[in-house]
């Protein structure tokens, strides 16, 4: 699996957050994503990029936790349970899971040990990017699904 070390700028968003049941995490994913395309479709003109998360640790660790879906925009609306969010710059360690989320952990199992073999890693949720999924193409094969783990480098990259 290939990783590589990336700065990420602080970057405005559109955002739906909340405290999340691990169980219902995919239902909860879903409405959002869905409230949070109709509301940035219905008053942006400009291309927003692709959407992403976050995901706190006790998601995973004990099964509840905050996750935030976004899209990015410079003009975030307040719609609903849309409202604006300046994620915070980060270092990522980040690789790209190919397929469905059925595998997914398996891509994160390999991210986690070369964050411990290569880095330090830091407090602070995994980062998602939806680079190419199922609202894209119906061909799963092609869906890209970047996951970034936040790291402290302890040598330049």
């Amino acid at each position: 699996m290939h990783v590589e070390l990336r700065s990420v700028p602080a970057t405005t968003v559109a955002a739906i957050e909340g405290e999340v049941v691990r169980d219902d995490l995919l239902a909860w994913y879903a409405g959002a994503m869905a409230e949070l395309d109709a509301v940035l479709d219905a008053v942006l003109d400009e291309p927003t990029g692709p959407p992403g998360g976050l995901y706190d640790n006790a998601l995973f660790e004990v099964d509840r936790g905050h996750a935030l879906v976004h899209r990015p925009t410079e003009r975030p609306p307040r719609r609903g349970r849309v409202h604006p969010v300046t994620l915070p710059a980060v270092e990522l360690a980040v690789a790209t899971h190919v397929g469905t989320h059925d595998d997914i952990e398996v891509t994160y199992g390999e991210v986690g040990a070369w964050v411990v073999a290569n880095a330090l890693a830091v407090a602070g949720p995994v980062r998602e990017t939806y680079v190419v999924g199922p609202r894209d193409t119906a061909d799963p094969a092609a869906w890209r699904t970047e996951i970034g783990w936040p790291v402290f480098r302890v040598a330049p990259a």
